[in-house]
């Protein structure tokens, strides 16, 4: 990453995409998952009940993004003000610097933070998204009981 710009951003590009791409498919493999357990298991009066109680699904991903947002915010602010607190005071050091062993807690909360974060936002977001779109296509009269109503949200 230190070479040029370009190596930085490939670096960038490859991990945003395995991330994306990983989340998305074991999401979209949970919801299928879902949706045929409660086929099986539970019986609806109609698609449109099921697929409204399967929103929930989407209300799930949503509160963990939240609680994931959250607790990687707090530890990166602990992290972060240890490291500070332990550099300056103890050794006379400056922010950030590679002589601090409590750094490396401030960069792991950095990463805790901004990626698990990120994912827990992309993961609540892509779970509202197709269950909302799930509900829309189960109360569509043209697309009931049809196998494009599951592909709808694709």
């Amino acid at each position: 990453c230190w070479k040029d710009l370009k190596s930085g951003f490939d670096v960038a590009i490859e991990g945003g995409s395995v991330m994306g791409l990983s989340l998305v498919s074991i999401g979209v493999i949970a919801l299928f998952a879902l949706i045929e357990v409660f086929k099986r298991v539970f019986s609806f009066e109609s698609s449109e009940v099921m697929f409204e109680a399967i929103a929930g699904y989407g209300l799930g991903g949503s509160s963990i993004a939240l609680f994931g947002r959250v607790g990687g915010g707090i530890y990166t602010k602990a992290a972060d003000v240890g490291a500070d607190l332990s550099g300056k005071n103890d050794y006379g050091l400056e922010e950030d610097d590679y002589r601090n062993p409590a750094c490396i807690a401030d960069n792991v909360g950095d990463n805790v933070g901004d990626i698990a974060g990120m994912g827990a936002d992309l993961f609540g977001s892509f779970a509202e998204s197709t269950c909302a779109a799930l509900v829309l296509a189960s109360s569509s009269p043209d697309l009931d009981n049809r196998w494009c109503s599951l592909m709808y949200p694709v």
